[in-house]
């Protein structure tokens, strides 16, 4: 299994590293999303009174959206990390809802690296800024800044 290494990542400070696949966000993600945490306001999952809304339906949540960004990073195209043992989640130092995503729509990620640096000898922490794109549509549905640590 090929792949670069960390100090090799790392020279890449500053650059976009790359674009996922698509994803398809549907009405049935959205139930699913809705009932895995309780929020099942009508904008999400009630067809028929979302129609009525500027929104003109149902619409994805915007922590939906966002839970959606370490399955678009692992379909990304752009380099990967050889001998990573273990990935984790650390956090965002901020995130911007800016467009909400349709019933139906699809999104994508653009990933840029912001910073990377090694916390401890094989534990680094990477600071990506991720951009989900919306099929179609000039506004992104989010941007965060998303922090995460992987192991070699």
């Amino acid at each position: 299994m090929g792949g670069i290494s960390p100090q090799e990542l790392q020279a890449r400070v500053g650059e976009h590293l790359g674009t996922s696949d698509w994803v398809l966000v549907d009405q049935d993600m959205i139930n699913k999303f809705a009932d895995a945490t309780g929020d099942h306001q009508f904008i999400h999952v009630d067809e028929e009174k979302a129609k009525l809304t500027p929104f003109g339906g149902t619409i994805a949540h915007g922590f939906l959206t966002l839970s959606l960004m370490p399955m678009l990073g692992a379909s990304t195209d752009g380099p990967k990390v050889a001998g990573i043992k273990m990935g984790v989640n650390y956090g965002c130092n901020k995130v911007r809802f800016l467009s909400p995503v349709r019933s139906g729509k699809r999104v994508r990620s653009h990933i840029k690296l912001l910073e990377l640096e090694e916390k401890r000898p094989g534990q680094w922490q990477q600071t990506n800024e991720v951009t989900v794109e919306i099929e179609g549509e000039e506004k992104p549905a989010l941007i965060a800044e998303w922090i995460s640590q992987f192991f070699v």
